[in-house]
């Protein structure tokens, strides 16, 4: 099997490489995963490479951004210090955006930009969209632990955990959708 072909920084190559590991449609995708000093409300960022927009899918390159720091409660954190699986979940949440991209044509994808900027629901349908593309992967544990992290840490901004709450998928949703894909195996 050949390796994926993308570019990682030495400090989250394991947690990238494990997350990899359950989008093995992603093998031959060129990703480049950087860090940013800082990337507004947000940890991470899936995009587009600008360039590649408007090439045929299958040759479309895409970048993940990742912010070096976050901050709870006004004290900044370095992303590479969280728990390795809530990293991991964070980076199977970016991957799944990745899965919904590669689906997009040009024009498509410059749409998605402008919803996500000006619509509520359009970010919320995205961004459950891509939750989904990693619990349908096997990440469900990773994904409820970043989840967990998030909502049970008790320095961690409310209105950080608002945005979560309003526009991804619950604990209860991810445990609901592993029951039905559970329930789905028993039948094959």
């Amino acid at each position: 099997m050949s390796e994926p072909i993308a570019k990682i920084p030495q400090p989250i190559k394991t947690e990238v490489e494990l997350a990899l590991m359950h989008f093995p449609e992603l093998k031959n995708t060129p990703i480049e995963f950087k860090f940013k000093k800082d990337i507004k409300k947000s940890v991470m960022l899936a995009q587009p490479s600008w360039n590649d927009i408007f090439k045929p899918k299958k040759n479309r390159g895409y970048k993940i951004l990742i912010s070096e720091n976050f901050k709870i409660s006004g004290k900044k954190f370095r992303t590479v210090d969280v728990p390795s699986e809530v990293l991991i979940g964070w980076i199977g949440h970016e991957l799944g955006h990745i899965m919904d991209y590669r689906q997009r044509n040009g024009l498509n994808l410059i749409g998605f930009g402008l919803g996500y900027l000006f619509s509520d629901s359009f970010v919320r349908k995205a961004e459950r969209t891509a939750d989904s593309f990693a619990v349908s992967r096997g990440m469900s544990d990773y994904i409820l632990k970043t989840k967990n992290f998030i909502l049970g840490n008790s320095e961690i901004q409310d209105s950080y955990k608002a945005r979560i709450k309003k526009y991804y998928l619950s604990p209860d949703e991810i445990l609901e959708m592993v029951k039905e894909q559970d329930s789905l195996k028993g039948i094959e």
